[in-house]
């Protein structure tokens, strides 16, 4: 009799654990979430929803709203039309290039990104310790960027980053900085795209190892 009832609870657990559903993350970007000039499976979301699977921690696939191209600006027009219904799990942000690559203001994008996060936040159920923010990577070390003005492109990536970490810090989110590692491509063509300006899958690689590290402590 005993015997039996242990099978019994055991079955229950186990019926218990197939049940429970995957964790759901929502990435929200431009071309550096979508995965411009990669195969989707080497986007970074969804090589870290991979790695994370590896760790015997399940994602269900993540739900992008990133253009090629976006601001700020366009990121926040295109969530409010897409009305992504959370909370979810897990909630990723990586926007600000396209800012500063149009010349947008600084105080301009700080502003922007401040309500970005904040409704990232409320995407994942208020809780702050379930979003995350990556840094902008410098454009200006790709093959594109060499006929430009490198050191201003740096310069005004490096203000940027100082802003949106400021900020991630002040609302309690994740933060993973993979800018000065997107200036390897300087020394190894293998961490750019084809088109000579977006990262590789190797690279988006680099991205998805950190932000698994960073989140190791929250699944």
């Amino acid at each position: 009799m005993r015997s039996l009832v242990f099978t019994l609870i055991s079955l229950m657990i186990m019926t218990d654990s197939l049940a429970q559903k995957a964790l759901s993350f929502l990435a929200l970007g431009d071309s550096y979430t979508i995965g411009e000039a990669v195969l989707e499976q080497e986007r970074w979301p969804v090589q870290f929803v991979g790695m994370m699977k590896e760790m015997g921690v399940h994602f269900d696939m993540p739900q992008i709203i990133a253009k090629t191209g976006w601001t700020s600006s366009e990121l926040q027009d295109a969530i409010q039309k897409s009305n992504p219904q959370g909370p979810f799990d897990l909630v990723s942000l990586l926007i600000g290039v396209n800012n500063q690559y149009r010349g947008n203001s600084a105080e301009e994008y700080a502003q922007e990104f401040r309500a970005l996060l904040l409704q990232a936040i409320v995407f994942a159920g208020n809780q702050a310790n379930h979003v995350i923010v990556v840094s902008i990577p410098d454009w200006g070390a790709t093959p594109f960027g060499q006929h430009r003005d490198r050191s201003k492109i740096t310069q005004e990536i490096d203000l940027f980053n100082t802003l949106n970490q400021k900020i991630s810090i002040e609302l309690g989110v994740h933060y993973v900085d993979i800018t000065p590692g997107s200036r390897a491509v300087l020394n190894d063509v293998s961490f750019v795209a084809d088109d000579g300006l977006h990262p590789s899958g190797k690279e988006y690689r680099h991205w998805a190892e950190k932000v698994v590290q960073e989140l190791k402590s929250v699944y």
